[in-house]
């Protein structure tokens, strides 16, 4: 019996993924990832992987498999590469890995943002779920980190023990 509830507050392994071809060849510093860490760490979980690559499609789709696949971490957070620009490809690699969209997660993130700048209808980040890891995207901006994961982190546990499997079916409890 307690085995489950152990289980629902093992804590939350996340990885944490800069898309940025200036910071990977250390011509600017990464602020996204670090502000993820922090808040990240804020809230219990574990940051278990950081890594800082450049905006190549297949860099960004490799890497997001080998976090979920073989790290097996709950959560991935991306950084960087969800504009416009003809090297922000961070939303096109995520959905050629993920397995369905969550796409709640993302319309919270830009509405949350648009309260703020009409530039957040820009952003075409996604959000979806590649086997039982998480993968959100974030804006580069460490503002826009800080404001997006204020709206997403109070539903990744919940999210992370649905695919863990310690979530029961959605029924009413039985009486007794």
């Amino acid at each position: 019996m307690h085995t489950t509830h152990e289980q629902d507050h093992r804590q939350i392994s996340v990885g944490v993924l800069t898309i940025s071809d200036k910071a990977s060849r250390g011509q600017r510093d990464d602020r996204g990832g670090p502000a993820i860490r922090e808040i990240v760490e804020a809230s219990g979980a574990r940051v278990a992987e950081y890594l800082v690559i450049p905006d190549e499609p297949a860099d960004v789709s490799a890497a997001l498999i080998r976090l979920a696949d073989e790290q097996d971490l709950d959560v991935v957070f991306t950084t960087g590469g969800t504009g416009l620009a003809p090297r922000d490809v961070t939303p096109q690699a995520t959905q050629a890995v993920i397995d369905f969209e969550v796409p709640g997660l993302a319309e919270a993130m830009r509405a949350a943002s648009l309260a703020k700048t009409p530039a957040a209808m820009l952003s075409r980040a996604v959000a979806g779920v590649r086997r039982r890891s998480l993968i959100i995207n974030l804006p580069g901006s460490p503002k826009a980190v800080r404001e997006c994961l204020e709206v997403v982190m109070p539903a990744i546990p919940h999210a992370v023990s649905t695919l863990r499997s310690e979530v029961g079916d959605h029924q009413a409890p039985t009486a007794g």
